[in-house]
Parts: structure tokens; C-alpha cells; sequence
């Protein structure tokens, strides 16, 4: 039987293993290398021609995303990612799988690209089982498109209530009926599942590592969450501080972008964002709140009212601000109480200016209130306490409008008003 013909593009970057690739392209019957693009622009140009059947490139190569594998999808072109010696594997498939790749090489197996070439068919037209790798390639999941978004929550060293807010914020949201999941990727160790009278013992987060690790994540979502409420599953964080290690670079990220598939999905965060490397290249602890923030589509960065703490937000906003790549950014103020003697403009006179804010949020002290949830280790919202609820939920008015209408409300003191620089000057 004779094989139709397979055009292939190549990106290397200028890999090692490239030479050898050109050689085994070149030899392979049924097999013909039709251009070596110089970047993945040029790759995603020559695929617009429609007389190329598959593409092999470097899977660190700069500019492979998604779109970028997407684009090509389009044009009839498979993609064929080979992996750097350096790479390691599970981070590897992790990468793969976030940019959309479903077959895989590694640097030392460059010698059976023809064969996994001929063997994926490429001149069938591009279907779900057409896109599955041919032998000696390892298999991935193929992203779907994600439907929802990742908020990620962020506050500075303190205390300041990250994960009260968390919390909350997750219980509102599913309370008005949209499908929630919160994540605990406090590299310090967890305090979700205490706050939540989670008493399982098995760290969700950690089991998701080792699922992304392996390439399951995808299929096996579900055993790594704990439903806690209707419409609420919660992965639960480190059981100790000093297992962060068990969380390979990408890990947390590939799960908030596995999960934001299924979900609207609200992360607690560390508090450090410096880049702490440690020995031999390795991410440091930190890596995992870093990583939370660049896959966030909206931060919430949460600070306390008192002296100390507006200082310590100040500080962190100029960090949020060097940090992130353009993700919307607001501003909550918790434990805002009378007795402070400030009004809400005047703290928001001292808040603005350090970095460009969709908005600032004023959360009340209610210690009494969050005691009795703590207590109970039931989320503020099933447990009735009014104050914070309220203004939680004001802030989900503004984040998810459309799910604004038609929420009871709670009878009691006035909403709290949310604030924009511009708004707080004018009180």
C-alpha cells in the first residue's frame, strides 16, 4: 500500500536535535521536509498556504500557544512537538497539554518522527480521532476552549484575610448558581479546608501535581475535588509548609487552566512574590503564587485597614504592578471599622496611585461574626452572618453582573458602597 504524501514544516529555534531531524525528515518515505521556518510567525504564514500536512517544532520554542496551535488546526496542519533533553517530562506534558499539542517527543526518540508522521495520517481531514498521536508519541489532552475565568485572591504578609475573602467570595458565587471551584495554593500550607470543616486528610492540590505530572489532570478532574456546598468543590491545599516541593513548576497552573474549562475558579494565594529560585535553577516556593497570578484573569488583592496594613497593601500593590502582565486588578479593604476614625474616601486617598485599579472594595469588621463561621467550619454565607456577606457580595455585583439579578437580598444595615478613586474623592 502505497502512503500519500506528508508536506512537514519545522521549527527547531535552533535545537540540538534539529540536524538530526532534517536528516530523519528527509529520509522517510512518504515523508517530505517543505520548509524550515525561521519562528512560529513564519510557521503559522506557511501554514495559510494549505500545502502543509504537519508541523514539528520545538515545544519551548517562543511564540507556541494555543492560538498559535489552534491557527494551525485550522489550516489542516498536526503538530508534532519534540521536547529539549533538558525538559523535565512531566513539565513537559503539562506544557504540551496548556498549548494544545497531542503528540509529543522527546529529544531522544527524534529518530521515529517519520514514523509518527506517517502513521497520524495526516492526509484525513482534522478530526478528534485524527489528531491522536501515532506510535511512539506520547499522548497529551487536547485543551477545550475555557468557558470561564480564574480569580485569583492576593494580599501581602499579615494576615489581611486572603483566605476569608477566598472563601466568601467562592460561596457567593455558587450561592447564585454558578458552578465554583476554589483552590488552595497557598504555598505556606492550606488553611481552606479548616476554614471549611474539611477534615479529609488527602491534599487535593497535591493530587492534582501528580495527576498533571502523569497527564491525566484533564480526565480526572473530579477526584481532586471535595464538593462542599451546591455548586462548591474546593481542592484542597499543603498539608504541611514544606511540601511545596511536591508541586512540579506548571502544575498549579495547568489545574486553574484545566479547571477554568468547568468552572469559574477563585484562588488563594501565597503572600511572597519575589522570585526565589532556588539551588540549581529549581522554582522556588514562591513560583506557585507566581504562577497563580500569571494564569488569573482578574486579581483581587485584599489589604487591612489599620496603619499597618494600608502600608503593607501600598507596597504590595507596587509589586502587583511590576508583577503582573495586564490581568484587571481590584482592591479590597477589610476589617474597616469606625473605630479607625477614617472614612472610606480617606483611605482610598491613601490607596490609589500605587497601581491602576478597576476598583476599591470596603469589606466591615465583624470578628464576632467570622468567629462563629470558624467555629462552625462552615463559609460565612451558609452560615448567615450579614456584614461581610454583604459586602462580598456587592463585589460580586461588580465582577459578575450577570448574575446581579435576582439575588435576594439580606435586610439589615444599607449595602456598602463600592469605590472608585475618582468616586471617593467626590464623597
Amino acid at each position: 500500500m502505497t502512503h500519500p504524501v506528508i508536506c512537514v514544516l519545522l521549527v527547531a529555534s535552533g535545537a540540538a536535535w534539529e540536524s538530526g531531524a532534517v536528516g530523519v525528515l528527509g529520509s522517510s518515505p512518504g515523508v517530505v521536509l517543505l520548509k524550515r521556518c525561521v519562528d512560529v510567525d513564519d510557521l503559522m504564514a506557511a501554514a495559510t498556504t494549505g500545502q502543509a500536512q504537519a508541523a514539528v517544532v520545538a515545544l519551548d520554542a517562543p511564540g507556541l500557544d494555543a492560538a498559535a496551535t489552534d491557527h494551525l488546526r485550522r489550516h489542516g496542519v498536526r503538530v508534532v512537538a519534540v521536547s529539549g533533553g533538558d525538559q523535565d517530562e512531566g513539565a513537559a506534558r503539562m506544557r504540551a497539554s496548556r498549548v494544545g499539542v497531542t503528540a509529543l517527543l522527546g529529544e531522544d526518540r527524534v529518530g521515529e518522527l517519520g514514523d509518527v508522521l506517517v502513521a497520524a495520517g495526516a492526509d484525513e481531514p482534522v478530526t478528534a480521532e485524527a489528531l491522536a498521536p501515532g506510535p511512539g508519541a506520547s499522548e497529551v489532552a487536547a485543551p477545550a476552549p475555557a468557558p470561564g475565568r480564574v480569580i485569583a485572591v492576593w494580599g501581602p504578609r499579615g494576615a489581611p484575610g486572603r483566605t476569608l475573602l477566598a472563601t466568601t467570595l467562592a460561596a457567593e458565587l455558587a450561592h447564585r448558581g454558578v458552578r465554583t471551584m476554589l483552590v488552595d495554593a497557598d504555598p505556606g500550607g492550606g488553611a481552606v479546608a479548616q476554614v471549611l470543616g474539611v477534615m479529609d486528610e488527602v491534599s487535593g492540590l497535591l493530587a492534582a501535581a501528580r495527576l498533571a505530572g502523569t497527564g491525566d489532570l484533564a480526565a480526572r478532574l473530579a477526584t481532586v475535588q471535595r464538593a462542599v456546598a451546591p455548586g462548591l468543590s474546593v481542592v484542597t491545599g499543603l498539608p504541611r509548609a514544606d511540601r511545596w516541593t511536591e508541586v512540579r513548576p506548571g502544575a498549579l497552573e495547568h489545574l486553574l487552566e484545566v479547571a477554568r474549562e468547568q468552572a469559574v475558579v477563585v484562588v488563594d494565594t501565597g503572600s511572597d512574590l519575589d522570585d526565589d529560585g532556588g539551588a540549581l535553577g529549581r522554582p522556588g516556593r514562591n513560583q506557585m503564587t507566581l504562577g497563580a497570578l500569571e494564569v488569573a484573569d482578574e486579581v483581587v488583592v485584599v489589604g487591612t485597614a489599620d496603619p499597618v496594613g494600608l502600608s503593607r497593601l501600598a507596597r504590595g500593590l507596587v509589586e502587583v504592578r511590576e508583577t503582573l502582565a495586564g490581568a484587571p486588578v481590584r482592591v479590597v479593604v477589610n476589617r474597616m471599622r469606625a473605630s479607625l476614625g477614617w472614612k472610606e474616601s480617606e483611605v482610598a486617598t491613601m490607596v490609589e496611585g500605587f497601581a491602576r485599579l478597576s476598583g476599591l472594595h470596603f469589606v466591615p469588621e465583624d470578628r464576632a461574626g467570622v468567629d462563629r463561621a470558624l467555629v462552625a467550619g462552615r463559609s460565612l454565607r451558609e452560615s448567615g452572618e450579614e456584614p461581610v456577606v454583604r459586602a462580598v457580595s456587592d463585589l460580586v455585583d461588580v465582577m459578575a453582573p450577570y448574575t446581579a439579578s435576582g439575588v435576594p437580598r439580606s435586610r439589615g444595615a444599607g449595602r456598602l458602597r463600592r469605590r472608585t478613586g475618582a468616586a471617593a474623592r467626590r464623597r
